[in-house]
């Protein structure tokens, strides 16, 4: 008897060539997921699913850029072609953010393609899987990764409207979606070290200090999560909320110290 949590379950990760992506891709596959990994063209995303595919042969990778319209639509169509329709959304895609972007240096091209890859095709991919979910009778689920700024506004305007947005896609979604049997959550992380996150030594000390636990997360604590919010043992019930896993690190003023440029 299978007892994996997500046993002949099809997942989508995107993001999924580094840090909380590729964490979430490889804790779906350890509870039985049939997972199919996705991220920009090149080396990170191949090697990732090799890593993966190591352990799981089933394991896939689909190469797109989210910034691109037409790619989102492109995603599902070759998710389904290679492995099944998803019952398992996962968003973790976004572009690599810089701690000096703040409102009077971030150029409008940077604007564009945050807001493009983590919003635009976050509705698009979404909205198209649930659509073919509905169509096929898969009680699905997804999870967006939001962050803690779609909260508390910093000196990433573009990071954290998409984010914001995000928090409310989440919702509307749910609300739309949930009817069919289809749950739609987030996680709002803390500062994770990997992929998106970018700070020096001195910044991840100071942000250490200012998280109750007095520690930085781990890219697989936001994966256990994410397993939680997709099994239906754990969250049947659950649905439109976002989860923070942060350590306490919003029960404290993590952002008056760091000035406008990033300092």
């Amino acid at each position: 008897m299978n007892t994996a949590l997500l046993a002949g379950d099809v997942a989508l990760v995107t993001g999924a060539a580094s840090g909380i992506g590729r964490s979430i891709a490889a804790a779906l596959a350890q509870e039985g997921a049939r997972v199919v990994s996705s991220d920009l063209p090149g080396p990170a995303g191949e090697a990732a699913v090799a890593a993966l595919r190591a352990r799981h042969p089933d394991a896939s990778f689909v190469a797109a850029d989210l910034a691109t319209p037409e790619s989102p639509e492109r995603l599902l169509r070759a998710t389904i072609d290679s492995a099944g329709c998803p019952s398992i959304l996962v968003h973790a895609a976004s572009p690599r953010r810089h701690e000096r972007d703040h409102v009077a240096a971030v150029d409008l091209s940077t604007f564009d393609e945050m807001l493009a890859v983590n919003l635009r095709s976050g509705f698009v991919l979404a909205r198209a899987a649930a659509l073919e979910m509905h169509r096929r009778g898969i009680k699905g689920r997804m999870v967006f990764v939001t962050s803690l700024h779609a909260e508390t506004p910093r000196n990433l305007p573009h990071y954290s409207a998409s984010k914001a947005g995000q928090t409310m896609l989440v919702k509307e979604l749910a609300r739309a979606f949930g009817p069919h049997g289809i749950r739609v959550n987030a996680i709002a992380p803390g500062a994770i070290p990997g992929g998106g996150f970018d700070a020096n030594a001195a910044g991840a000390d100071r942000l250490a200090r200012c998280t109750s636990l007095r520690r930085l997360g781990k890219p697989e604590e936001i994966a256990s999560m994410a397993v939680a919010l997709v099994a239906d043992r754990f969250s049947s019930y659950v649905t439109g909320t976002t989860v923070v896993v942060d350590g306490g690190l919003a029960l404290h003023n993590w952002i008056e110290p760091m000035d406008s440029q990033g300092n």
